[in-house]
């Protein structure tokens, strides 16, 4: 059985946005519940840069429409500073308490399975080594459209295919030509054959991440 594409952009918080993808006057607070109508999923940035209440969490699920999905990054501290070493998260936020704010943080209220995708960005993460790694836990392997500044890998390694297109020509700027959102969108369909898809535009410098994710939408 075919999987399900989503798409949509890495963000929505981003000023040069407003007046030109969002209309004039429309109210910050209200900008993920106007792009949720256009797209039907989105990275959380927020998650990457620091720990997000619970209480964000549920008014974002609020704003949006049944069946949205978000997609969580994960939090620098473990990817960047710690570079994935001793980092199992609720144990790092256990040691933090002072941060935490209450221990509700550390805990849900059911089992949540969680699939996992890695964006690497050095040619040795190619090794097959790496590769069957990937596979036998399960975890994917990002593809990534850098306008060449990193490696580009489109091994399949787990039941499902994550892509973040940060532009073809230039790095979070470029946006993407019909000729190129075709291609994108022959990829998914293939990818799409095998498991559910997932597509995120970061060219949002020149305010081209929306749209493109509409147009890849509209392909598929």
């Amino acid at each position: 059985m075919a999987g399900r594409t989503r798409v949509g952009t890495s963000g929505w918080v981003y000023p040069p946005w407003r007046g030109v993808f969002y209309p004039e006057g429309l109210a910050q607070r209200r900008e993920l519940e106007y792009l949720s109508r256009r797209v039907d999923s989105v990275e959380i940035n927020g998650s990457f840069y620091a720990l997000q209440k619970p209480e964000s969490y549920q008014r974002w699920r609020e704003e949006t429409p049944e069946g949205f999905v978000f997609s969580v990054k994960g939090p620098r501290f473990v990817t960047h500073m710690k570079r994935l070493k001793d980092a199992e998260a609720v144990e790092v936020g256990r040691g933090h308490d002072e941060r935490m704010k209450g221990r509700e943080w550390l805990r849900t209220d059911q089992d949540r399975p969680i699939r996992y995708a890695i964006e690497v960005r050095n040619p040795d993460f190619g090794a097959q080594g790496f590769i069957d790694l990937l596979r036998d836990k399960g975890i994917a392997l990002v593809v990534a459209d850098t306008a060449g500044k990193w490696p580009y890998f489109e091994q399949v390694t787990a039941d499902f295919v994550y892509a973040r297109l940060h532009g073809d020509k230039e790095l979070y700027a470029s946006g993407y030509s019909d000729e190129a959102l075709d291609r994108w969108a022959a990829k998914v369909r293939d990818w799409r054959e095998r498991g559910d898809v997932f597509v995120y535009f970061y060219n949002d410098v020149k305010v081209k991440a929306p749209g493109d994710a509409q147009g890849l939408a509209r392909r598929l």
